[in-house]
């Protein structure tokens, strides 16, 4: 009898439920029975005008067009969440990636296989601690040396899957460490002061492909209107309290930067059989930027760089040899054009197959892709002259740094992986002669002033991941004499190649995020050990070595005892070229 009323007990609370659910559906027919037809279809038309929706394997993203997006996802425009990362898997270094999880691999393909890397696309490093970051949004962490290969590194409790995966990710790390020493072989001991036999062709792309998308600068982005940083050729507007060449430059402003220039090298020819390079000025960050926080179709994405491809198949050179003495300049990273068949995020235009042959510069590198090279992100700095190097690098090593350590930049509250609360709570909780912190969120970082400032008098600055692994902080540092403190190897270390030496500890400080996660290394601490004559050391080696070959001078730039980082890109390529007839 228990048993009877037990089963009429739930039975009597469902159709309770059920009339329930009855009555309201009833009063919300009720309600939009009174709203007329029209009214209604303006408003889901404008819920789906303003807001961007991207589909990740089962989460559906939806980020409404606001001023004050607090999202940082909807706010970050090179990342996608739940993105596949390849992790090569084979003992031949120079490998591709297979193009999608479903597809069959190219015969040129290694085998490869896909893990999550979280909320972020970024690309996994090494050390025992990579199992936790291949499930995870960070980037992994590593101790930079070779101590990571050693059996003894693996713990002992680990299984035995673990245990290969460690080794895999060794393979995966020893090839990007490849390609970086390859890409270093490219580069010239000796500066060329003749053209002959080094010609650099650039294609008259039709406006479509570069100036229309600058055109486009006012709705480019939904909070951000692009046109002044378009100003004077991309530099953006002048900053007089800084000095002579220093202007409000944007991170995504290298593609018309870099073609500015390109357009008065003195290699430049105007007959494609005289040409050792040929450059192809396709502004392809700024198409996928444009694309970013719209509703559109996947084909949509894609269509200017189909349209690209179908030009260039009608080029001789291009037909000649498949592409592999052009080059692409492209001002965002390379995640951003390497969309995968699950997601909506980016462009599939490194994907395509025309485009493996070809070298892409960019702000950051795919690790696993031997032709993306990633060349520094613009700075403030664009200096015309030697004059103006020298200038400002006394200015640097006679400023007095008042503060020890510095952090630009905001939390990451919605990436639980993140470092960045971790180290502003050490910094605010010390001193403000030991350590300032300027909040990205209140503004201040959008005045290139007051950055450079802060960098100006400090003898660190704090340079964790962001949404991605690179930041355009770590050079603004650089250009004022700041010593960086990297806690990601892909950050610098396995980006910039020709910019930045192989010797990471002359320029920099490597602190590990999974000592910083766990909260145990005090960081201000750590720094404070660091001496006066150490800091001083790597200081004149970064003012007096490195900053010429990070800033791009402007269009009209003449530099003899130096070469600028645009400078140094060109004339690699040249050699590379040079060595493959």
């Amino acid at each position: 009898m228990a048993v009877s009323m037990n089963r009429r007990k739930p039975k009597a609370s469902k159709n309770a439920e059920t009339k329930e659910h009855c009555s309201c559906s009833a009063f919300l027919f009720k309600i939009l029975s009174r709203i007329p037809l029209g009214i209604l279809l303006l408003i889901l038309v404008y819920l789906w005008s303003s807001s961007t929706t991207i589909i990740s394997g089962k989460i559906v993203h939806i980020c409404v067009s606001s001023r004050k997006l607090n999202n940082l996802y909807c706010l970050s425009a090179g990342t996608q969440p739940n993105f596949e990362i390849p992790i090569p898997l084979t003992n031949n270094s120079f490998t591709r990636n297979i193009e999608d999880i479903d597809a069959t691999p190219s015969t040129n393909s290694s085998v490869t296989e896909y893990v999550k890397a979280g909320s972020t696309p970024e690309p996994i490093t090494d050390d025992k601690e990579i199992v936790n970051a291949l499930s995870s949004s960070t980037i992994g962490n590593i101790k930079e040396d070779d101590d990571i290969f050693r059996k003894d590194s693996i713990p002992t409790e680990i299984d035995e899957a673990d245990k290969n995966r460690n080794e895999e990710i060794a393979i995966a790390k020893k090839a990007v460490k490849e390609q970086l020493q390859l890409h270093r072989s490219w580069m010239s001991s000796t500066n060329h002061a003749s053209c002959d036999g080094r010609g650099v062709y650039v294609y008259d792309l039709p406006s479509k492909f570069n100036k229309d998308l600058m055109g486009q600068c006012e709705d480019m982005m939904p909070w951000t209107n692009f046109c002044e940083y378009f100003n004077n050729e991309a530099l953006g507007e002048p900053l007089a309290n800084l000095g002579k060449g220093w202007y409000h430059t944007h991170q995504y402003s290298l593609e018309p930067i870099f073609h500015s220039r390109i357009l008065s090298h003195p290699c430049r020819v105007y007959n494609e059989s005289e040409a050792k390079l040929f450059y192809v000025p396709y502004y392809g960050g700024l198409d996928v930027l444009r694309w970013h926080f719209k509703n559109v179709s996947v084909d949509v994405k894609d269509t200017l760089a189909m349209d690209l491809m179908k030009w260039l198949e009608q080029r001789k050179p291009w037909v000649q040899n498949s592409g592999s003495d052009h080059v692409f300049v492209l001002g965002k990273i390379s995640w951003d054009f390497r969309r995968r068949n699950y997601t909506s995020w980016g462009t599939r235009f490194l994907e395509l197959e025309q485009m493996q042959n070809p070298i892409k510069l960019l702000i950051e590198r795919q690790p696993w892709e031997v032709n993306d090279i990633a060349i520094p992100h613009p700075t403030f700095f664009h200096p015309h002259s030697d004059d103006d190097i020298v200038a400002w690098q006394q200015k640097i090593i006679g400023t007095t740094r008042k503060t020890l350590v510095s952090f630009a930049g905001a939390a990451r509250p919605n990436q639980p992986e993140s470092i960045r609360s971790v180290l502003i709570n050490q910094c605010t909780s010390t001193s403000s002669d030991k350590c300032q912190f300027l909040d990205c969120k209140s503004g201040g970082c959008n005045q290139p002033e007051t950055v450079t400032q802060l960098f100006l008098e400090s003898e660190f600055c704090l340079q964790p991941p962001g949404d991605s692994p690179t930041r355009k902080s770590v050079f603004d540092s650089l250009v004022s004499g700041c010593i960086p403190v990297l806690f990601d190897p892909f950050t610098a270390y396995y980006q910039y190649p020709w910019h930045l030496p192989e010797d990471h500890g002359k320029y920099s400080v490597f602190i590990d995020q999974e000592e910083v996660r766990q909260m145990k290394v005090d960081v201000v601490g750590r720094l404070s050990s660091i001496s006066a004559r150490e800091r001083d050391e790597m200081r004149r080696y970064i003012v007096y070595e490195l900053l010429p070959g990070l800033v791009y001078g402007d269009s009209t730039s003449r530099f003899e005892k130096f070469q600028d980082a645009f400078s140094i890109s060109v004339n690699t390529l040249l050699e590379r070229v040079s060595r493959m007839r």
